[in-house]
């Protein structure tokens, strides 16, 4: 069987949530692809991208998912005789195609908030906000497939709800990145809740502003933001930055080696967002052995489990109260042992598995 593996998402300069999960999950089909007896073959658009894919793997180059001609890429694809197409995105156009389909949805979080990347053109910035005026657009592009991939529980059951979509739908979860090893020779995770980090972005229903209330109520702390940020936002959290609380630190950035090191330093990872399509640093928080205060809603229980502690998403004192609740050594080493149970179900290489066995169940069109 010959798959087309789209990893057109991959970012060559820092990964956001498409990106990793793009990159994750092309390293672990790549190698579990051999044992089921199917071909797999890198969709770029970058040579830069060749960088992120496992070595020596086999890669075609074609236009970048952005470009105007973007609905007719099954018409190319055609060419290549694929039996599959597997895509992290549902964008990649279906006109014509004579392969079997998985596009993949993420979540429903942009019918909610509706504002798209700003780093995107301008005509895919204004066709994304038209596209999400109605579930119409999306249905009609989720049914042009063989089946719709998910990265959640919680995502499948929310496209039931609505009715997205007619085909079958299988999660192929996200997974954390293995932070762990990213930390210097000998250096382990130093249990503690000192500093409190906090990983994405800053966007309103992220929801930065309760933790800045429950930073109030934590002096003797830090809060690390580690996203970049921009100046008129920066602005307007540090006016609301209490000085007899915790100390507040923004980093505009960091590196994946400056995110593990600052997660394994008496830390607790925070996060009173109130929407999310899945909750990539917390589950890479509690992979890496370090417990997390969160929003209470389904996507972070589902990525969480035991292994963080719960707060309404606009009660500063249930976050303070939650971070202060683990000084106790006890209590930090129950949450942390519920979570590495629970997170060990989450991992790129079973992934890779429900993506392969999906394929493989995909109906021919030869």
């Amino acid at each position: 069987m010959r798959l087309l593996f789209d990893a057109r998402y991959i970012r060559t300069d820092f990964h956001d949530g498409i990106s990793r999960y793009s990159a994750e999950l092309a390293a672990a089909v790549a190698a579990a692809a051999p044992g089921r007896g199917v071909e797999v073959a890198f969709l770029i658009h970058d040579d830069a991208q060749r960088a992120f894919l496992p070595q020596g793997a086999r890669v075609l180059r074609i236009h970048a998912p952005t470009a105007l001609r973007e609905p007719l890429t099954a018409l190319l694809l055609n060419r290549y005789r694929p039996d599959a197409v597997f895509s992290p995105m549902q964008t990649i156009g279906s006109l014509g195609r004579r392969f079997g389909l998985i596009l993949t949805l993420h979540d429903t979080i942009y019918y909610r908030h509706r504002t798209p990347p700003r780093d995107l053109p301008w005509y895919v910035r204004l066709g994304w906000r038209l596209f999400h005026l109605s579930y119409v657009p999306q249905r009609l592009t989720l049914n042009a497939a063989d089946v719709v991939a998910t990265v959640s529980e919680t995502s499948a059951a929310e496209f039931a709800r609505v009715r997205l979509t007619k085909r079958p739908v299988v999660v192929v979860p996200n997974a954390p990145q293995r932070l762990a090893e990213l930390l210097p020779a000998g250096v382990a995770v130093e249990p503690g809740s000192q500093n409190l980090v906090y990983m994405g972005s800053f966007m309103p229903y992220k929801n930065v502003e309760t933790l800045l209330r429950a930073a109030a109520d934590l002096p003797g702390r830090t809060l690390h933001l580690l996203s970049r940020i921009s100046p008129a936002r920066r602005a307007e959290l540090s006016a609301m930055v209490d000085p007899a609380g915790a100390e507040v630190v923004f980093h505009n950035g960091v590196t994946d080696a400056e995110y593990a090191a600052l997660l394994a330093d008496r830390a607790v990872l925070v996060s009173a967002s109130l929407d999310e399509g899945y909750g990539l640093p917390v589950a890479e928080a509690i992979a890496l052995g370090v417990p997390a205060v969160v929003t209470d809603m389904p996507i972070f229980r589902e990525v969480a489990g035991d292994g963080a502690l719960y707060a309404g998403g606009t009660d500063a004192a249930a976050f303070a109260a939650g971070i202060r609740s683990l000084d106790d050594a006890a209590e930090r080493a129950r949450v942390v042992a519920a979570g590495t149970a629970h997170i060990a179900r989450f991992s790129w290489d079973r992934s890779a598995g429900v993506l392969l066995d999906a394929v493989a169940g995909l109906p021919s069109r030869g």
